[in-house]
């Protein structure tokens, strides 16, 4: 099978970042589905990996943890899914990307595609939209439901892949007031487009923007990119007993400040359960399941902006360097088959956007 794989510990741009080869087609273990690879995404873990940032074991030699594609094979062992079903998944970076024509990834860890999207617009949502709801749900402990009177949401990066998931979360499902930053004009639009009730402008200082509004006071703060910048003004704009959730990397944090209004910070790292093959680990095929039934009702909407296309080591650059200019808003997609337009399935979900029904199916663990 052919594979896109990876100069590994590579920073410069002007260098190839990745050569095509071809290798033997991987065998499923009893826990594994083998996946024939439709479309990827490109994440900032992705180029993090690439540069060295992030070390991974030797044999991961291929990038792309997001994916959609066609189950072509199962372990001796699977229960969840059958040759035939399209899926889509995060899978981990203990093992191989998925930018190849096949790939290898636990069952536990899969979902079934949105079947209102293509591949393309699948292959967009599953690592954000797990981040987005773990450190949503799990970490932050958000209430779901629309009954419940639970203050503002500030979540700082909001037209980014993880933010772009979060708000809508947020908003279709919560009762919170959804504050997003964006600095840029575009990216101010695509907030509202996700469902913010307020944006502010994260370059300015917050605390007179955040009072300005007169919404109710931020009882959580969802930190996705520069935290390390940001803390102090976070710090002032929380409430007392309030919950801070980060997801970005930093040398340092000073967490002292938040003793004094007794505020939590708490960490979401979507590669957890499978890194450390929790025994909830399952919890993130129910988690992909109910995403994918909420996209179908026109509760969420794909992310996806930019499709390259088709499959190629040229495209794959591509795409690392949208994602590392640190502009982008939503979600960089690479697919096997091209895509004549973005959004088939937006048209349908913008007029839910405004306040769609927020009925979940099923309960998470």
């Amino acid at each position: 099978m052919k594979i896109i794989q990876f100069q590994k510990h590579l920073e410069n741009h002007d260098q190839p970042m990745f050569v095509e080869a071809d290798i033997p087609s991987p065998i499923p273990g009893p826990h594994d589905l083998l996946v024939r690879v439709e479309a990827v995404s490109i994440n900032p873990i992705d180029a993090k990996v690439r540069a060295g940032r992030v070390l991974v074991p030797e044999a991961v030699d291929t990038l792309g943890w997001d994916a959609a594609g066609t189950v072509v094979a199962c372990g001796a062992e699977t229960k969840l899914f059958r040759t035939g079903d399209e899926v889509f998944y995060a899978g981990t970076f203990m093992r191989p990307g998925a930018n190849a024509e096949l790939h290898l990834v636990d069952e536990c860890i899969v979902g079934a595609k949105p079947s209102s999207l293509s591949f393309a617009e699948a292959a967009a949502l599953p690592l954000t939209s797990l981040t987005a709801w773990q450190l949503l749900f799990d970490r932050l402990q958000v209430p779901i439901g629309k009954t419940f009177d639970t203050g503002s949401l500030l979540v700082v990066g909001g037209a980014g892949g993880v933010g772009s998931i979060l708000i809508q979360l947020a908003r279709r499902l919560t009762g919170l007031t959804v504050i997003a930053t964006a600095s840029r004009q575009e990216s101010r639009d695509w907030c509202r487009r996700m469902g913010a009730h307020h944006i502010i402008d994260h370059s300015q200082p917050l605390r007179q923007q955040v009072a300005a509004l007169g919404a109710a006071p931020i009882s959580y703060i969802a930190s996705l990119t520069h935290t390390e910048k940001h803390l102090p003004e976070l710090v002032e704009v929380v409430a007392p007993h309030g919950k801070i959730g980060v997801i970005d990397d930093h040398d340092y944090l000073d967490v002292a400040p938040l003793k004094a209004k007794s505020v939590s910070l708490h960490w979401e790292m979507v590669f957890t359960r499978p890194l450390f093959d929790t025994a909830d680990l399952i919890g993130q095929h129910r988690i992909l399941n109910e995403v994918a039934s909420l996209v179908d009702a026109g509760v969420l909407r794909t992310t996806m902006t930019r499709c390259l296309s088709p499959f190629s080591a040229e495209n794959l650059s591509e795409g690392h360097r949208l994602v590392e200019s640190g502009a982008g808003i939503g979600k960089v997609v690479m697919s096997r088959a091209a895509i004549a337009e973005i959004g088939g399935a937006d048209r349908r979900v913008d007029a839910a956007l405004q306040d769609a029904a927020t009925a979940l199916h099923g309960s998470f663990g």
